[in-house]
């Protein structure tokens, strides 16, 4: 449809993958080596500057492979030992670290051993197998067009936020509010109210916690239940600070809006202040 090529472009030229004549950038002609959507593509060449690239790498592997969490409501003994693979910051952490701690099996042991960890836990063997894959070949791309590959730190809290600039610098077009505090998320970049999918590590915690106030995600389908996929929280401070400003501007009128307009014009003001 028409429409949905506008706003494809639209999409492209917010990501800084077009030029003033509609032509790819340079950073466009970069993202355009990897087998990725546009907005994972932008993020894993963000992570170049942030210095989170091996971590950044993985994520994208398994955010390609196919869902490594089969089932949304496991029994309850798979649930209890999924639980301790989650990770604090989000659903893209638990990704990360969910693959470091299979290749370290799978290095480590037989190959029937992988598959007894990956049932104990409930987790595909093939679709980490399959992200091992992706994620080689990924790394191939970036070392033939000379990207610099940052050595691994997952785990620490400097990652943590190298990580999370990394992916609001592709994501910033799929972030989401709760707007009444019990998990009823609004996309910024439309009306749609979404919720956060059973499997999510925020539902999953015990004890629960509240829903974060604000999320990036990967995706978003009306056909399964109004759900966002793999959730992480983002504070609204790094959206305005690596977010396009004039996407930022082309918002549609929400009180979402007006708190981000509101954060920018504060971080303009301090900026303007002699030191």
């Amino acid at each position: 449809a028409p429409e949905a090529l506008m706003q494809a472009l639209e999409d492209l030229d917010y990501l800084a993958a077009l030029d003033d004549d509609g032509n790819l950038s340079e950073v466009g002609i970069i993202m355009s080596e990897f087998p990725l959507d546009p907005q994972l593509a932008k993020a894993l060449i963000a992570s170049c500057e942030f210095d989170c690239v091996e971590e950044m790498v993985s994520l994208a592997a398994m955010l390609t492979a196919s869902p490594c969490f089969p089932s949304a409501h496991p029994e309850e003994a798979v649930a209890l030992r999924r639980r301790a693979l989650l990770h604090p910051d989000g659903d893209h952490f638990t990704l990360i670290s969910l693959f470091n701690a299979f290749q370290q099996r799978e290095c480590g042991g037989p190959y029937h051993a992988d598959e007894g960890w990956c049932r104990k836990v409930g987790v595909s063997g093939e679709a980490l197998r399959l992200a091992g894959v992706v994620r080689a070949e990924l790394l191939e791309v970036m070392q033939r067009i000379e990207l610099p590959v940052s050595p691994p730190a997952f785990g620490t809290d400097a990652n943590v936020l190298n990580v999370q600039r990394a992916l609001i610098s592709g994501y910033f077009l799929k972030v989401a509010r709760d707007i009444d505090g019990s998990g009823n998320y609004v996309m910024l970049t439309h009306k749609h109210v979404a919720h956060l999918p059973p499997a999510c590590c925020y539902l999953l915690r015990q004890p629960p916690r509240r829903p974060p106030p604000w999320v990036l995600y990967h995706e978003f389908t009306i056909s399964q239940d109004n759900c966002l996929r793999v959730v992480s929280e983002i504070q609204p401070q790094m959206l305005v600070e690596l977010a396009p400003q004039y996407y930022l501007s082309n918002l549609p009128p929400s009180e979402s809006r007006d708190l981000l307009m509101e954060l920018r014009d504060k971080v303009a003001a301090t900026e303007d202040v002699p030191a």
